[in-house]
């Protein structure tokens, strides 16, 4: 069931059609009918789904198990997810592979697409994890040391298949610049232009994620989100900060994302997917119930 308000925000052009990551054809809705998407996001390692607070506290020691990452996603699956997203939180930082196992399992038992990130490195590790039964792949410092691994991944798989994730930190009044490896290597990029430039070379979707806001409960980055959701034609996830219903509104108008990613607040029982997804339709925000 489709909650709808065409009157909520802005919506991305699209094309009538799309081919999904096998070259197959397939219909999708015209930009009136298209609803904004609440995706749990699952920061895995070590084989467990974890939560801090900030970057880099895998380092640290500062990580807080919550769970296995299958019995989560299915949890998610039955609330209603629109997707889920598996991120490896050290798999660039310590050089390991990619989650196989988790996702194959995932795949196995959840009917929403999955998204996988961390550690992927060429096409052959995308290929990998679609094959195992990812429905798309997110790049982040892969993609800043070789953007043409963008380019390559939407050659080969299409670009609805490639998300190029991004780590942004207000570094002065009116600018936000990109990190890489999980928040710790300054790029000189900054945030809009590498959105952009990520589109440019083939990038379907891009997910914005706060450095400053990341765990802290206190609410998106609106500004930043806003400025590259009109910045590119492809949708924006916003990620980083939700703490209440109320955030979860805002980017979606104010921040004019497309979707909104989050992790604490589902690990931790504080809202189902389900609630979210009531709350934002009530603010006449379109989505599926």
């Amino acid at each position: 069931m489709l909650a709808l308000d065409t009157t909520a925000g802005q919506h991305k052009s699209v094309s009538p059609l799309q081919i999904d990551c096998f070259n197959r054809p397939q219909p999708i809705q015209c930009p009136a009918m298209m609803a904004k998407r609440v995706i749990p996001c699952l920061d895995v390692h070590d084989g467990k789904v974890t939560r801090g607070i900030q970057f880099g506290v895998a380092e640290r020691g500062g990580l807080r198990n919550v769970g296995d990452p299958v019995e989560l996603a299915l949890r998610y699956n039955e609330q209603g997810a629109d997707e889920m997203v598996f991120f490896d939180i050290t798999a660039t930082a310590h050089g390991r592979g990619t989650m196989v196992d988790v996702i194959e399992r995932a795949a196995d038992q959840c009917f929403m697409p999955l998204t996988v990130g961390g550690g992927i490195k060429s096409v052959d590790d995308m290929y990998t994890m679609l094959r195992a039964g990812a429905d798309k792949i997110s790049i982040n410092s892969s993609a800043l040391a070789r953007p043409e691994l963008i380019r390559e991944g939407a050659e080969k798989f299409g670009s609805q298949c490639i998300v190029v994730s991004i780590d942004a930190k207000k570094t002065e009044p009116d600018r936000w610049e990109v990190f890489s490896h999980g928040g710790r290597k300054t790029t000189g990029w900054d945030a809009v232009e590498w959105a952009t430039r990520a589109v440019a070379l083939g990038a379907g979707e891009i997910v914005l994620n706060s450095i400053d806001a990341d765990g802290t409960k206190a609410g998106f980055d609106l500004v930043i989100t806003r400025r590259i959701s009109e910045s590119v034609s492809v949708p924006v996830v916003a990620s980083g900060g939700a703490g209440t219903l109320e955030h979860m509104a805002e980017v979606l108008l104010a921040g004019k994302a497309d979707a909104v990613l989050a992790a604490s607040i589902f690990h931790f029982g504080e809202y189902t997917v389900g609630e979210v997804k009531q709350f934002l339709a009530k603010q006449h925000i379109p989505v599926r119930l």
